[in-house]
């Protein structure tokens, strides 16, 4: 338990100064922006690259991967059912509210939690691909087909639904790990002079992950009267927070057999906030944008509580 606690400490001090660094503006308007890029298109692959190339293969195709990803999708199905028969949705809305309420923060914060508190960066990395590689091309091609927004155009609809295609081929943090994937299965490791400067460059992507994730948190008001759809949040949050836990419990626990670390990992992994790429897209799309900022937010601070929880109960 105190290794959870001095884990989440880390953790909340270095959100805090990227908090402060924002509240001051000392690095200026764009560093949220900046140290973002950088961590998605140099950082991460470089992490996730060095953590995969260093660890056993079977890890990565492991019963996580269905437990993650399968928690996921039924979470999300929930979510579109729910918000269908209930709030009377359409599905563009429904798509957007669907990954608000499942699809996981496995960067900014998952990979900091797996390395402070979990111990272990691989036990996010089957959930990162499959979001990346399957969960995010079959939100953005259901979007594609469903929006009627006209300042869109064919046009642009068609190069969305390439882009829906070859984007995750072409996402660094995609690449990094298939090559990480490929290296690891030749069964050869690289020479130093090219696992180092990997190691380097993945070891500054947490620090700058969580500081960049604080520089966000400035100037945002979340779930404002007449604005914000509330009932579409709620539903969403819960899902996130306390239903998909719960959900990956039951079947980490009854239907894989895990116990200990392994389990406590999981659930852990479940209760993370929902991540930025939710409303990335749904700004790409006009739809739903509010839903997606304010459930971002109120999930990430729900998880804190949440965790806290799992740890009491689970560590």
């Amino acid at each position: 338990m105190s290794g959870v606690v001095s884990g989440f400490t880390v953790i909340f001090i270095v959100v805090g100064v990227g908090y402060l660094l924002g509240r001051t503006r000392v690095l200026g308007e764009s560093a949220h922006e900046v140290l973002s890029r950088l961590v998605f298109f140099v950082c991460t692959p470089a992490l996730l690259f060095h953590s995969l190339v260093t660890s056993d293969l079977s890890v990565i195709f492991s019963k996580t991967l269905v437990i993650a990803g399968g928690s996921a999708l039924v979470i999300g199905v929930v979510y579109v059912l729910v918000a269908r028969l209930w709030l009377h949705r359409h599905i563009p809305e429904l798509a957007i509210g669907g990954l608000a309420a499942s699809y996981v923060n496995s960067v900014n914060l998952g990979l900091p939690i797996a390395i402070f508190v979990l111990d272990d960066a691989s036990f996010i990395a089957p959930l990162l691909l499959f979001q990346i590689l399957i969960y995010s091309p079959i939100a953005l091609i259901t979007l594609d087909l469903t929006v009627t927004d006209p300042a869109l155009g064919h046009a642009s609809r068609s190069a969305t639904l390439r882009d829906a295609v070859v984007a995750p081929l072409t996402n660094p943090i995609v690449l990094g790990g298939v090559a990480g994937l490929t290296v690891s299965a030749l069964g050869r490791q690289p020479p130093t002079a090219i696992l180092e400067p990997m190691r380097m460059l993945g070891n500054a992507s947490v620090p700058c992950a969580l500081l960049a994730f604080g520089l966000s948190l400035t100037g945002v008001a979340v779930f404002k009267k007449g604005e914000s759809p509330r009932r579409d949040i709620a539903l969403a949050t819960v899902l996130k927070i306390v239903a998909m836990p719960v959900l990956v419990y039951i079947i980490a626990r009854w239907g894989f057999g895990e116990t200990g670390h392994d389990l406590f990992a999981q659930v852990v992994i479940a209760a993370l906030p929902t991540a930025q790429n939710v409303l990335v897209y749904s700004t790409r799309y006009r739809r739903a944008q509010i839903l997606a900022r304010d459930t971002a937010l109120i999930t990430t601070l729900g998880s804190i509580p949440a965790i806290a929880v799992i740890a009491l109960l689970l560590a």
